[in-house]
């Protein structure tokens, strides 16, 4: 797996996560699907993703 598709699985993994959390627990946890959305606009822009620093130090082999 690359780095840009684990950041992809794992963006569309925590906004489901988000809309479960949100119907079963609080409403609040619709700020963490804000979060990773502003979170893949800012990373389209700058080139920053945490995530995608955290998959290279694990191993993943960039796209």
């Amino acid at each position: 797996m690359t780095i840009n598709r684990a950041v992809m699985a794992m963006a569309g993994f925590m906004v489901l996560l988000s809309v479960v959390l949100t119907q079963f627990v609080s409403p609040h946890w619709m700020w963490l699907t804000v979060f990773v959305g502003a979170n893949l606009f800012q990373s389209a822009f700058t080139g920053f993703c945490p995530a995608a620093m955290i998959f290279a130090r694990l191993g993943l082999k960039p796209a």
